[in-house]
């Protein structure tokens, strides 16, 4: 028994030393935050705020005087900006500095990235306890703005913001996607531009499109390259149609319903008007605008928050004036399933914080984050693009009722198309929608743009793109981005993988300890009798 005795005190030791290299596989360690009762205004902060900007010069300067005019309200804030062009990289950079604690304080990124990044141990703060915050929650007593409060955010922004059971972002800008239209080729081919665009009429026009002369250029416009139909985010266009369709992508539980009869459908579709010319993609040719402005295209789709590319006229044109080709271009919702309820995808910007080891430092970030939702920013940065303010209290306020009355006083602050997109929005906010978000939702939304990528790729390449086809896209598509890995547990969380060498030499020693304790309890009954 003393033999025993000593098998099992090492076993434990073992146990005890093992423990802790494990960890909590399968599960999000978060660190708690707890809301100071007072700012210390008598400490300096320095808080990193990470953003994104168009290349647009003038957002860029936006974000300077913002931070200067919050600085003025709270100089022991001191804010430093790092500036990214794509949000891909802002992500790449979080995963990296989640892993070595070195998150920025202030970040502006979309849901489906910080659902990634709640799975971190340096975590995305949650929001819920700040928001009601009686001193420096929205619209907080000691909050040295004009904080807007909880119920002057529009609704139907801040609930994409909230994820997990909590609010972990706030709403920055928010924009859609639009239909730039060159109206005048669509006039000459002979048609008459609907009230609301189908996927019907812009596939009939786009194949009139590719009619050709006998030198081989194209009859619309007399030149020998037109591609009529040009969708900048494929993966926006097939959840878009999915659900239009009212067929599956993914549920909120974070179930893949992406591969369906209704997907194969589409993309047979797709890669029937790729081989007759009449569609292609960003990916695939460049820049919807380029071609549209070029009057190489005559359905451009991009988001509402690039309209001052669009257009002949456009202020941020981005090829040579001399190729330039002067049209009337129309502004109008993408293309619809049932136009008599049109759905379109909401998107755009929203900020979160991350946890640090200083409550007050956390604090002076949410302090930041919410000056972003000021009217003076708000109103600043939705004109630089065809963006909306997330508040009632800017949309409502008689700056930005202003601003949007003088429609093409200019091409540069007021740019037509650039406020048509920005009223587009506003009248079909209650239209919009977004994707449930869970760890591993983005991977899925890069998956449903490849499957539109590979098909108009294959095609351009005059590779056959049929039933099997298809199949085998669907079969590599979920290997590639790892779609098999996720929400296969009853939960509807992201499966996290094989569990570590650690934890299984956890589990190999108390599946040991338990054998010897039942060894143990045998043997000492048996020389009881």
């Amino acid at each position: 028994m003393r033999n025993t005795a000593k098998i099992l005190s090492l076993l434990l030791a073992t146990l005890f030393v093992l423990a802790p290299l494990t960890g909590c596989h399968g599960q999000v360690e978060r660190n708690v935050f707890e809301i100071p009762e007072e700012f210390d205004t008598s400490k300096e902060y320095e808080i990193s705020f990470w953003a994104k900007n168009d290349t647009n010069l003038t957002q860029v300067e936006i974000y300077n005087n913002t931070i200067e005019e919050f600085q003025k309200l709270y100089p022991n804030i001191k804010v430093n900006l790092r500036l990214y062009t794509d949000y891909g990289r802002i992500y790449n950079d979080v995963i990296t500095n989640i892993q070595t604690d070195t998150t920025p304080n202030v970040c502006i990124t979309y849901p489906d990235h910080i659902a990634t990044y709640m799975t971190g141990n340096n975590s995305v703060v949650p929001l819920g306890d700040l928001f009601d915050n009686e001193k420096y929650g929205l619209g907080g007593s000691e909050v040295k703005f004009d904080s807007p409060k909880k119920d002057e955010i529009i609704e139907k922004f801040l609930s994409e913001c909230y994820l997990d059971g909590d609010y972990y972002a706030l709403p920055y800008m928010r924009s859609t996607e639009a239909c730039y239209v060159n109206r005048t080729y669509v006039e000459k081919l002979g048609f008459e531009l609907p009230e609301t665009l189908t996927w019907d009429f812009i596939w009939e026009v786009s194949e009139a499109a590719t009619a050709k002369n006998d030198d081989g250029t194209y009859k619309v416009n007399g030149k020998k390259i037109m591609i009529p139909f040009i969708y900048k985010s494929t993966d926006n266009m097939m959840i878009t149609y999915l659900k239009q369709k009212e067929a599956g992508y993914s549920s909120n539980k974070g179930d893949i319903l992406l591969f369906n009869d209704t997907t194969k459908d589409f993309l047979s579709e797709i890669a029937l008007h790729t081989k007759n010319g009449a569609f292609s993609t960003f990916k695939i040719s460049g820049y919807p605008a380029n071609f549209l402005n070029a009057g190489q295209c005559i359905f451009a789709i991009d988001s509402t928050g690039g309209a001052t590319w669009m257009g002949s006229d456009a202020p941020l044109v981005d090829i040579a004036e001399e190729n330039l080709e002067k049209f009337e271009t129309e502004v109008m919702t993408v293309p619809q399933v049932d136009p008599e309820n049109p759905v379109m995808m909401s998107q755009g910007p929203s900020v979160c914080i991350f946890n640090k080891e200083d409550p007050q430092e956390v604090l002076a970030s949410w302090i930041f984050m919410q000056y972003l939702l000021t009217n003076d920013v708000q109103i600043a940065y939705s004109s630089t693009e065809g963006y909306v303010p997330v508040t009632a209290k800017a949309q409502e306020s008689d700056e930005y009722k202003d601003y949007l009355s003088r429609e093409g006083e200019d091409n540069d602050m007021y740019y037509h198309i650039k406020l048509k997109a920005a009223k587009l929005l506003l009248d079909n906010t209650e239209n919009t929608f977004v994707t449930p978000v869970f760890n591993g939702s983005a991977s899925l939304r890069d998956s449903a743009g490849h499957l539109i990528e590979s098909v108009t790729k294959s095609t351009r390449r005059s590779e056959t793109v049929d039933e099997a086809y298809i199949e085998k896209l669907f079969s590599e598509t979920v290997a590639l981005y790892r779609l098999d890995s996720i929400n296969k547990s009853s939960a509807g969380k992201a499966y996290l993988g094989p569990l570590p060498a650690e934890s299984v030499a956890l589990i190999s020693v108390l599946v040991a300890v338990w054998i010897v304790l039942i060894g143990a309890t045998v043997i000492g009954k048996k020389r009881k009798k």
